[in-house]
């Protein structure tokens, strides 16, 4: 490798986590970041860095790996659900954008048929952008979040149309209905493939591997098939970034979804990190300054358009003129594919560069700007209305209830799974409050989004558990399987309060002694206490006393458990770990319009064969646990199930579609 070459990357590295650790500390999106890095180190500035075709590549993976995670959290029985929202409110917008800006080109000379390609490009919102900073605030499922979604949808399927009219165009061919009718069946076979490949394909093969317990296997497993479906989409002139939706859609109706978010995060992560800076490397700071005026003139007409026409096309989605104002104010910015088509543009024609230049740096700098608006396009919305209120987000509420949970008396459960989640019901119906951690970012947003108060964090991390309030705490329940995990959480707790009571779970005796050393004050081994629910219940059919049989099992608690060590084991038997048989879990469904459930009772649900239980009901912001079955769904509903990986697909599917 060229050590010019690595100077370079080095470079880039540094300069990126010194200006990304700097926005953190204020508080501000990581993604400004990014951009400034590109700006700074670009051509356009120091040309410290020079766009390749490389980088632009690695970029649009990115962009891949965004769109697959968020594949996995849209199953198929939702796309089907909100095809008038993706069909209807999106065609809506990308026509009516489309044609006014246009005809406002046309008025300033440009040329019919570029001008109508320079509409689509104004049309067109980076889903990079928009997706990732709604999925930070918490707003995806939000009606605002939903129906920005599904504009962002339509807009990645209509893209190759006005790709392929681009091309024509600066390559001076017809672009006829035979055209149009020939990538709209490229479309559908490319989708056709993608459907069936998951389907009889991708289930099998993660099945076999998932059962090898190879982690380097199941890695390159999700890497192939991501990677797969993008490029058949791409084959035949659709973006890269459809197919891998489409690829993490088809795997989100497994039971594998976690694990393929967790394995695929750190590669979309980087890659987007990198898309972001060749974003900011495209913006001309020359061009800026000197058609100031024109390009901060563009930058707020788009806007302007973007957010009115979605705005008045988006009402009728939602129940408010807010609602739909917050979906424009999101999607209002430029994108990724609008920069491609003006480029393509500017490179075939050169004629075209004065129309299209201005129009390209002020696409780039709404870019650069949207993160600002995205994130509190609440308060601008607010302020647009005249409304007074409070303007603080969901996670900030749900920040500050969580602040004065903790100062008050409660419990802290380690680890929010199978375990975590039971004791967690118990102590709720007896009127304990308690405060719960886990690693697993789908299980803490399905557990807020069901009314719990579950953080996201390392259980073993002394600052998360002073955030949560160890110093109020009551008790603290270490749920987690693995041993050495319930070593590092119980020395942390000791660490800052040496008095509170620690309760952990483990699989079986084999560290018993030494978490008791650790400074466990209770270890409960899973093993031992099943195999004391099946003696009492065994003492019970002998018609032992009641009394006797407390006593017998109050015993052997007493003693550590001492009379069930004398168990034979095998030499080469292997320790059971807890991991390998899925449990029970709780998920939440999010009803949008036109899901099969609204106007049904859970009765009507169940009899469609969803064997769940229904936990909860989060209907505007008040959760109702244990409903009814007579209990009607509405739009908006937050279903809260409980239940196999297999029945909550299942009860997912019939909620959406029936």
């Amino acid at each position: 490798m060229d050590p010019r070459g690595l100077g370079t990357v080095l470079l880039l590295l540094a300069a990126v986590v010194a200006v990304v650790a700097g926005v953190r500390r204020l508080k501000l999106p990581p993604i400004l970041g990014y951009l400034a890095v590109g700006m700074a180190l670009g051509p356009h500035a120091f040309g410290v860095v020079a766009e390749s075709s490389t980088t632009s590549f690695l970029a649009e993976i990115g962009v891949v790996f965004l769109l697959f995670t968020l594949g996995l959290e849209f199953s198929l029985p939702r796309m089907i659900a909100m095809r008038g929202e993706v069909f209807g409110l999106g065609a809506l917008q990308v026509g009516l954008t489309t044609l006014a800006a246009a005809a406002i080109a046309i008025a300033g000379g440009a040329p019919p048929d570029a001008a109508l390609v320079m509409g689509g490009a104004v049309a067109m919102s980076s889903t990079a952008i928009v997706l990732r900073q709604l999925t930070e605030q918490a707003e995806i499922n939000r009606t605002h979040g939903r129906l920005a979604f599904s504009i962002l949808l339509f807009q990645d399927v209509v893209f190759v149309l006005f790709l392929a009219f681009a091309n024509a165009i600066v390559t001076t061919e017809t672009f006829s209905a035979p055209d149009v009718a020939i990538a709209l069946a490229k479309a559908a076979v490319a989708l056709l493939l993608v459907m069936l490949a998951g389907r009889y394909l991708a289930r099998p093969l993660f099945f076999e591997i998932a059962h090898s317990r190879g982690q380097e296997l199941f890695t390159l497993a999700v890497l192939l098939v991501a990677l797969g479906s993008a490029f058949i989409t791409n084959l035949v002139g659709l973006s890269l970034a459809l197919g891998g939706f489409l690829a993490g859609m088809l795997l989100a109706e497994t039971e594998y979804r976690h694990q393929v978010e967790a394995v695929i995060r750190p590669f979309r992560d980087v890659l987007l990190g990198l898309f972001f800076i060749t974003i900011g490397m495209l913006l001309d700071l020359g061009l800026l300054f000197r058609e100031f005026f024109l390009v901060s003139s563009l930058v707020l007409g788009l806007y302007v358009l973007k957010s009115a026409v979605v705005a008045l096309v988006a009402r009728r989605y939602c129940d408010s003129w807010f609602k739909s104002l917050r979906a424009g104010l999101v999607v209002g910015t430029g994108g990724e594919f609008g920069f491609a088509l003006l480029a393509l543009l500017v490179r075939g024609n050169p004629r075209l560069g004065p129309y299209a230049q201005p129009l390209l740096a002020a696409v780039t700098l709404s870019m650069v700007v949207s993160p600002f608006v995205i994130r509190h396009n609440k308060r601008i919305a607010r302020w647009l209305f005249r409304e007074a209120g409070p303007a603080t987000t969901a996670i900030a509420r749900e920040a500050a209830a969580d602040a004065m949970l903790a100062r008050r008396e409660h419990v802290i459960l380690c680890g929010f799974g199978r375990v975590g989640q039971s004791v967690a019901r118990v102590l709720e119906r007896q009127g304990h409050e308690f405060i719960a951690i886990d690693l697993d970012p789908a299980r803490v947003r399905a557990a807020r989004q069901a009314g719990d108060s579950v953080v996201f964090g390392d259980s073993a991390d002394e600052q998360v558990l002073a955030n949560v309030g160890l110093a109020a705490a009551s008790v603290v329940v270490i749920t987690f399987a693995d041993p050495e995990v319930a070593f590092g959480i119980v020395r942390a707790v000791r660490r800052s309060r040496a008095e509170v009571p620690v309760l952990v779970r483990t699989a079986d005796d084999s560290r018993l002694e030494e978490l008791q050393q650790a400074g466990a004050t209770e270890v409960v081994p899973e093993t031992f206490e099943a195999s004391l629910m099946l003696v009492a219940h065994v003492l019970l059919f002998l018609d032992t006393p009641m009394a006797a049989v407390v006593r017998a099992v109050g015993d052997i608690r007493g003693e550590r458990y001492s009379a069930l060590r004398s168990v034979i084991r095998p030499p080469d038997s292997e320790r059971p770990d807890g991991t390998h048989a899925p449990g029970d879990e709780l998920r939440t469904v999010v009803l949008p319009p036109g899901a099969w459930s609204i106007g049904r009772t859970l009765g009507e649900v169940r009899g469609q064969g969803a064997e769940v239980a229904f936990s909860a009901i989060r209907r505007e912001g008040i959760v109702g646990r244990d409903p009814d079955e007579s209990t009607v769904l509405r739009e908006g509903d937050v279903v809260i199930v409980f239940g196999s990986l297999e029945a909550l697909e299942h009860a997912e599917a019939v909620l959406l579609a029936g």
